[in-house]
């Protein structure tokens, strides 16, 4: 029998939600998420937050590790003041996720972020975010497309050598870039789209699109392969 490597996907953690004739709190994650690495070939495993202290535990569960979109990072924790515009905080988000990113980042477990994901993996290798951009969102609730350009050479510009149109919904990005953190992707204003760590740091790559809300495999595929 195949054994299909274990991918591990953050979640959102919230209050109140509504389903049936229920209101509790609730664990939760667009189903994009899971049914993706489900068609990308891998066994989606849902990490709710918990205690930083548990984050390496969890992750060497796995084989693979995707840190998924949700709402605005602190910016305390990259040193800077709170926009107005900038969403309130998820402390607890924050805190399980970026212990999730160092210890797949101390464990060599391949890792992709998606969109928030990928705004926490700059953080937590020192970089900071822009706290407001225009022209990444259509309206609340509505996901929007643009072009991304590869650069070639880096490993997004080999799973996705050409040009394409993402879906996007964001109003963050990355401002200065973490240790060792490059570029691999722009959209045509000059925002940085995804950024990944040289080939001997392991497989690790962050998008600031949503691939879960596409129709294209080959970034899942591609961490699925690597955690194989």
């Amino acid at each position: 029998m195949t054994v299909r490597p274990l991918i591990g996907v953050s979640t959102y953690l919230e209050s109140a939600a509504r389903w049936g004739v229920w209101e509790l709190d609730a664990v939760l994650l667009p189903a994009g998420y899971p049914r993706l690495v489900q068609r990308a070939g891998g066994l989606a495993f849902l990490l709710p937050p918990d205690g930083p202290e548990r984050a390496a535990e969890a992750v060497a569960r796995l084989d693979g590790l995707v840190v998924a979109g949700g709402p605005d990072v602190d910016p305390a924790r990259y040193g800077a003041e709170r926009s107005p515009r900038t969403g309130p905080p998820a402390p607890e988000r924050d805190a399980w996720e970026l212990a999730l990113i160092g210890a797949a980042l101390a464990a060599g477990v391949p890792l992709l972020g998606v969109c928030r994901g990928m705004q926490l993996l700059n953080v937590a290798l020192g970089g900071t975010l822009v706290q407001h951009l225009d022209g990444h969102a259509e309206a609340v609730g509505v996901f929007g497309g643009h072009p991304v350009k590869p650069l070639p050479g880096t490993l997004y510009g080999g799973i996705v050598p050409e040009e394409v149109t993402v879906p996007t919904y964001h109003h963050q990005a990355v401002e200065r870039l973490g240790e060792g953190l490059v570029p691999s992707a722009y959209a045509a204003d000059g925002t940085v789209e995804a950024v990944e760590l040289p080939a001997d740091r392991g497989w690790v790559l962050g998008v600031q699109w949503h691939p879960e809300m596409g129709e294209d495999p080959r970034l899942m595929r591609a961490l699925v392969t690597a955690a194989s």
